[in-house]
């Protein structure tokens, strides 16, 4: 069996902001597999390359591997354990618990996905 975080043929490979992402198109979505490492947090690792003071992304998918955390700018908090499904909404920041990489499997419509989810 192959590892999750091994090389998928014939995805569109990207790093950024410490993660390692894998992605497919999907009709009009992008199926993504993202590998977030022992230590990644969003407001050290990503704030940076956005430029925002939290996620203003929405997430929706399955954790196949690890824990996060995560916290909104309102104040609630959320675990996310494997296996599980997450919905994140926009406002958020993140992190990696433990010493296992996170690796979440994600649905994504790109600007539109919060919309199209009705989120």
């Amino acid at each position: 069996m192959a590892e999750l975080d091994a090389a998928i043929p014939g995805a569109t490979h990207t790093d950024i902001g410490g993660l390692s992402v894998d992605e497919a198109s999907a009709g009009d979505a992008r199926i993504k597999r993202i590998v977030y490492p022992p230590g990644w947090k969003w407001s050290t690792d990503m704030a940076p390359v956005t430029g925002t003071t939290s996620c203003q992304h929405v997430h929706v998918g399955f954790i196949a591997q690890g824990a996060m955390d995560i916290s909104y700018d309102d104040g609630r908090t959320i675990q996310l354990r494997a296996p599980g499904f997450a919905v994140l909404e926009p406002g958020h920041d993140g992190w990696v618990v433990g010493d296992e990489s996170v690796v979440f499997i994600q649905v994504d419509v790109g600007t539109e996905t919060q919309a199209r989810f009705g989120l």
